[in-house]
């Protein structure tokens, strides 16, 4: 596992707003443990009218059935166990500009 993959991953219900159920997200940060931080992605376009949001293209490259909404603002934390299956990568482009946004969320502009 490593920064930038994408899985299917399996999201926990917590009854409130955060997305939940089997859905892909991907790999931000490796942490040393068996917690791994992920962004989980939505193929609701409509999501895209929250801030810390991008859209990602479907490719070849990251095997996303259809464009999809990285939910920057929802990134958690997940146990391994959680990662169903690596379906593919987010491209550099895309991995550059979640960073930035990321910086941003944490450090301001």
């Amino acid at each position: 596992m490593k920064k930038g993959e994408i899985w299917i991953i399996e999201l926990p219900s917590k009854g409130a707003h955060e997305q939940k159920g089997i859905r892909p997200g991907f790999i931000i940060a490796m942490t040393g443990t068996n917690m791994v931080i992920t962004i989980p992605l939505t193929s609701n376009l409509q999501a895209l009218k929250f801030p810390n949001t991008i859209r990602i293209k479907n490719s070849n490259i990251n095997n996303l059935e259809r464009d999809s909404v990285a939910m920057i603002f929802q990134m958690l934390s997940l146990d391994k166990m959680r990662f169903i299956q690596k379906i593919g990568e987010l491209e550099i482009e895309y991995m550059d500009e979640i960073d930035r946004i990321i910086k941003g969320m944490f450090f301001g502009n």
